[in-house]
Protein backbone atom coordinates (compact mmCIF):
# COMPACT_ATOMS: atom_id res chain seq x y z
CA UNK A 1 0.00 0.00 0.00
CA UNK A 2 1.39 3.35 -0.99
CA UNK A 3 0.84 6.64 0.74
CA UNK A 4 0.04 8.56 -2.46
CA UNK A 5 -3.66 8.67 -3.27
CA UNK A 6 -5.53 9.54 -6.45
CA UNK A 7 -8.58 11.73 -5.80
CA UNK A 8 -11.02 12.02 -8.68
CA UNK A 9 -14.43 13.45 -9.57
CA UNK A 10 -13.68 16.65 -7.68
CA UNK A 11 -15.80 19.76 -8.18
CA UNK A 12 -14.06 22.63 -9.95
CA UNK A 13 -14.49 24.65 -6.74
CA UNK A 14 -12.09 22.34 -4.86
CA UNK A 15 -8.87 23.87 -3.55
CA UNK A 16 -5.64 22.25 -2.39
CA UNK A 17 -6.22 23.73 1.07
CA UNK A 18 -9.73 22.25 1.34
CA UNK A 19 -8.47 18.89 0.08
CA UNK A 20 -5.68 18.88 2.64
CA UNK A 21 -8.15 19.74 5.41
CA UNK A 22 -10.61 17.01 4.34
CA UNK A 23 -7.88 14.33 4.25
CA UNK A 24 -6.32 15.69 7.45
CA UNK A 25 -9.25 14.19 9.36
CA UNK A 26 -7.68 10.77 8.67
CA UNK A 27 -4.05 11.57 9.53
CA UNK A 28 -1.08 13.62 8.47
CA UNK A 29 -1.13 15.08 4.97
CA UNK A 30 2.32 15.53 3.45
CA UNK A 31 1.00 17.17 0.28
CA UNK A 32 -2.21 17.87 -1.64
CA UNK A 33 -2.01 18.75 -5.34
CA UNK A 34 -4.82 19.57 -7.75
CA UNK A 35 -4.09 19.10 -11.43
CA UNK A 36 -4.69 22.35 -13.30
CA UNK A 37 -5.38 22.75 -17.02
CA UNK A 38 -2.54 24.87 -18.36
CA UNK A 39 -4.74 26.54 -20.99
CA UNK A 40 -7.68 27.54 -18.82
CA UNK A 41 -6.03 27.68 -15.39
CA UNK A 42 -8.99 25.70 -14.03
CA UNK A 43 -8.88 22.43 -12.10
CA UNK A 44 -9.17 19.28 -14.22
CA UNK A 45 -11.30 17.69 -11.48
CA UNK A 46 -8.68 15.41 -9.98
CA UNK A 47 -5.57 15.50 -7.88
CA UNK A 48 -3.23 13.63 -5.58
CA UNK A 49 -2.85 13.55 -1.81
CA UNK A 50 0.14 12.07 -0.03
CA UNK A 51 -0.52 10.82 3.48
CA UNK A 52 2.11 10.36 6.22
CA UNK A 53 1.63 6.60 6.67
CA UNK A 54 0.14 3.66 4.81
CA UNK A 55 -2.41 3.16 7.59
CA UNK A 56 -3.57 6.79 7.32
CA UNK A 57 -3.81 6.45 3.53
CA UNK A 58 -6.00 3.35 3.91
CA UNK A 59 -8.17 5.12 6.50
CA UNK A 60 -8.65 8.03 4.07
CA UNK A 61 -9.64 5.64 1.26
CA UNK A 62 -12.09 3.82 3.54
CA UNK A 63 -13.53 7.06 4.91
CA UNK A 64 -13.72 9.24 1.80
CA UNK A 65 -14.20 7.05 -1.30
CA UNK A 66 -17.71 7.67 -2.61
CA UNK A 67 -18.50 10.49 -0.16
CA UNK A 68 -20.10 13.72 -1.33
CA UNK A 69 -17.89 16.73 -2.11
CA UNK A 70 -20.07 19.66 -3.21
CA UNK A 71 -22.58 17.36 -4.88
CA UNK A 72 -20.08 14.97 -6.48
CA UNK A 73 -19.11 11.50 -5.20
CA UNK A 74 -15.34 11.56 -4.70
CA UNK A 75 -13.24 8.71 -6.04
CA UNK A 76 -10.30 7.91 -3.74
CA UNK A 77 -7.83 5.10 -4.30
CA UNK A 78 -4.14 4.32 -4.32
CA UNK A 79 -2.31 6.25 -7.02
CA UNK A 80 -0.72 4.10 -9.68
CA UNK A 81 2.79 4.90 -10.89
CA UNK A 82 2.82 7.21 -13.90
CA UNK A 83 3.34 5.22 -17.06
CA UNK A 84 6.19 6.21 -19.31
CA UNK A 85 4.85 8.00 -22.35
CA UNK A 86 5.97 6.79 -25.73
CA UNK A 87 5.99 8.59 -29.01
CA UNK A 88 6.96 12.16 -29.06
CA UNK A 89 4.09 14.24 -30.22
CA UNK A 90 2.29 13.87 -33.45
CA UNK A 91 4.26 14.91 -36.51
CA UNK A 92 2.85 18.36 -36.98
CA UNK A 93 5.95 19.90 -38.44
CA UNK A 94 6.69 20.65 -42.03
CA UNK A 95 5.09 22.99 -44.46
CA UNK A 96 1.50 23.19 -45.62
CA UNK A 97 2.47 21.78 -49.00
CA UNK A 98 0.49 21.76 -52.20
CA UNK A 99 -1.09 24.67 -54.01
CA UNK A 100 0.75 27.31 -55.96
CA UNK A 101 0.50 30.60 -54.23
CA UNK A 102 1.71 32.95 -56.96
Amino acid sequence: MGRKLYVGNLPYSATEEALSEKFGEFGGVDSAKLIIDRDTGRSKGFGFVEMSTDAEAQAAIDGLDGTDYDGRPMKVNEAKPQEKRTGGGGGRGGFGGGGNRW
